[in-house]
């Protein structure tokens, strides 16, 4: 017996991605389906219960050690190279951009805001629903100036739509790409306010469209839930007289540039002279 809450697989996807159900429905036939949400895909999608098959403690274990283990390959990576461009201008104090998230998940927003913490970059997060982002985006912005903009949470191409560009395809992105839009009539300038936004297999080019920097998904693929650090970690440590290479940010991503992509866009860290002895 399945129950809210329980970490499960998709049999007819080879058990590929684990998920925690959501939310479990009746039909009037007495057939149950569940919503499912990833455990560290931005995904959220449906599947009748009798295609699910629930994971035991071990195999979880099993799955986030993996996926815990590219994480941290991921971060050493940055930080090393952090370090190498840190020894190059060690007379000088650095100031890396400050960071806005908005986030549906309060689970994946607490280790994003933890991440971003553990790197070194300040940031505050703020759980609104994707469908609560647009209306109140203005308001936050008014009361938490802030450099970067993340805007996540969960996505989905729906099953049975064929029409890539329609709205009516996708579960979130229609708000993801109006939550740009109001952001953007607070602050136009792209450099001003950089913007990251959507989930799995999103609308990426109605949400570049709309005045994002960074979005996802290319090719309608599964996003990890840290692939917006990992580029916003390159953002806010890049100097604001360069521009972020958009090739090299997304090498740092987990899923890459099937998964996410931007344009051009100038850094948020500011170098300061002299650094203090104190």
């Amino acid at each position: 017996m399945l129950h809210v809450g329980d970490t499960v697989a998709r049999l007819s996807h080879q058990q590929d991605i684990f998920f925690h159900i959501d939310q479990i429905d009746q039909n009037l036939n007495g057939e149950g389906s569940a919503i499912l949400k990833g455990l560290n895909l931005r995904l959220l999608a449906d599947a009748p219960l009798s295609d699910l098959i629930s994971k035991s403690p071990f195999e979880v274990a099993n799955y986030e050690r993996v996926d815990n283990k590219m994480i941290y390959q991921k971060l050493h990576k940055l930080t090393s190279q952090r370090k190498t461009d840190q020894d190059d201008h060690r007379e000088f104090f650095e100031i890396p951009g400050r960071v806005l998230q908005l986030d549906g998940d309060q689970d994946y927003l607490n280790q994003c805001i933890k991440t971003y913490g553990q790197m070194g970059i300040e940031a505050k997060g703020i759980c609104k629903s994707e469908k609560e982002q647009p209306k109140v985006i203005r308001k936050i912005l008014q009361e938490n100036p802030t450099d970067i903009l993340v805007l996540t949470g969960h996505d989905g191409f729906i099953s049975g739509k064929r029409d890539f560009h329609s709205m009516d395809s996708y579960r979130s992105s229609r708000y993801f790409v109006e939550s740009v839009m109001e952001a953007r009539r607070f602050q136009h300038n792209r450099d001003n306010l950089v913007i990251f936004a959507g989930a799995c297999q999103s609308n990426y080019e109605a949400i570049l469209s709309a005045g994002a920097n960074f979005a996802s998904s290319p090719k309608r693929m599964l996003i990890h839930a840290f692939d917006p650090v990992f580029i916003v970690e390159r953002i806010a440590f890049t100097p604001t007289d360069q521009i972020v290479s958009v090739k090299d940010v997304l090498t740092h991503t987990i899923t890459g540039t099937d998964g996410v992509g931007g344009v051009e866009t100038r850094g948020q860290m500011r170098r300061g002279y002299p650094r203090s002895p104190y």
